[in-house]
């Protein structure tokens, strides 16, 4: 198995017999995306140098030619039906599909004639706005959900040619998004302004926040066996969540989503000094990565073990920016 976690200024690549390499250091690196169906084919996301792939399970990259490469590309996603399938947003917020791996790439058409387009502003740059995450259904491969940093929830029902914008109690500070393989129509999301999920395939949304003192969500992410069990991660805002110096982020878990939301303490690091973490599943055991390191449950939070990858000092400085666990 190959762990690969992209820090904010690098890509930490960990290999089961020990090995472990850094690349693309010095890039400001966004988002993270691999198929477990591909697993030597990652692709990365920067600010200001494009598109990345490595077709050799993180050892090398290249950049991708793409109409879109000068733009920050801030998320990227595989179907998970057809690991060809590529998905990017990008900033301003647009969204482009490649059919054939990353080789070539078409525009998604539509996202910037909605009508609360002229809404939408990322508040450090004004100015503009982008596509922080898109998710692919399980059920539907056409079936499209994507959260705008910030202004807005878009779900598609037919693979981008329409769009419906901000669905019933949908937040609009969406950050990450996730559905479930065993429950048609679930979605989650994780917001500036809170948890909301839905059961219609993102149609219309409810708020379960009961004993979620941290409001500012940023990764959510289910049991693979239970799609009523939640891990997400928060902070009180955007400074606690996400800058080292400042940082003091926890983690929730909620065992039923009617119930209560409760506070994760224990082996994993949470409070004062950790930033939010990121959340990733793969065979059944939840991954989860912060400023402080690489954790594993096998018991989905109930548990967790410190991965063994070099964490150097100057890695608690860093806020992750994604992490995938692939075979």
């Amino acid at each position: 198995m190959a762990r690969i976690h992209a820090a904010m200024d690098e890509v930490l690549v960990s290999y089961e017999d020990g090995e472990t390499t850094r690349r693309l250091e010095g890039f400001d690196l966004e988002c993270l995306a691999c198929s477990p169906d591909e697993p030597d084919r990652v692709f990365v996301g920067t600010f200001e140098n494009g598109l990345q792939r490595s077709t050799d399970g993180g050892r090398s990259f290249e950049r991708l030619e793409a109409d879109f490469v000068s733009d920050a590309v801030l998320s990227l996603a595989v179907s998970p039906h057809d690991p060809d399938t590529v998905y990017a947003g990008t900033e301003p917020s647009r969204v482009y599909r490649s059919d054939d791996g990353g080789g070539s790439w078409t525009r998604l058409e539509g996202i910037a004639d909605l009508p609360s387009e002229e809404e939408w502003y990322f508040p450090p740059r004004p100015d503009t706005h982008h596509t922080r995450w898109i998710e692919v259904d399980p059920f539907d491969p056409d079936r499209l959900y994507v959260g705008i940093e910030a202004g807005a929830l878009l779900v598609s029902p037919d693979g981008g040619e329409t769009w419906r914008e901000r669905p019933p109690g949908s937040r609009r500070d969406n950050h990450s998004l996730a559905t479930h393989p065993g429950r048609e129509g679930r979605v989650y999301s994780a917001a500036g302004d809170g948890f909301a999920v839905s059961d219609d395939g993102g149609d219309s949304w409810t708020h379960p926040q009961e004993g979620l003192d941290h409001r500012y969500c940023w990764s959510v992410v289910p049991d693979p066996d239970d799609p009523d069990l939640v891990l997400l991660s928060s902070a009180s805002g955007a400074s606690s969540a996400h800058t080292a110096e400042r940082a003091e982020a926890y983690v929730y878990c909620c065992g039923g989503l009617g119930g209560r939301w409760e506070r994760l303490e224990g082996e994993f690091p949470t409070g004062e000094g950790v930033v939010r973490a990121e959340f990733s599943t793969h065979g059944g055991v939840v991954y989860g990565v912060t400023n402080r390191g690489v954790f594993r449950s096998p018991d989905f939070g109930d548990s967790w073990e410190r991965v063994g990858l070099e964490w150097d000092e100057d890695l608690e400085a860093l806020a992750p920016r994604g992490f995938v666990a692939v075979s």
